[in-house]
């Protein structure tokens, strides 16, 4: 999967969580302490979103991004990955 890709799938998640919650741009970006631009441009796939207005937006949909390895477990936990230097 390209970056293209999971900027895509990001966009699609928010907006779809956004809309099952019933708030619109603006409700959402007040809530989550963003502008109503970085909203837009993350719902949007924008590859330049700063990463610290997308985790913002995130925690107020209640998601989360999780890291995983290519060399086995998750990026943060006792998955029973290797630990990587």
């Amino acid at each position: 999967m390209d970056t293209k890709d999971q900027f895509r799938d990001i966009a699609h998640a928010v907006r779809r969580h956004r809309k099952l919650a019933g708030l619109t741009q603006v409700e959402l970006a007040e809530l989550a302490g963003v502008g109503k631009t970085v909203l837009f441009d993350i719902e949007h796939g924008k590859e330049s979103v700063l990463t610290c207005g997308l985790l913002k937006v995130l925690a107020a949909l209640n998601l989360k991004i999780e890291i995983v390895s290519p060399v086995g477990g998750s990026g943060g936990g006792s998955g029973g990955g290797k630990t990587v230097p």
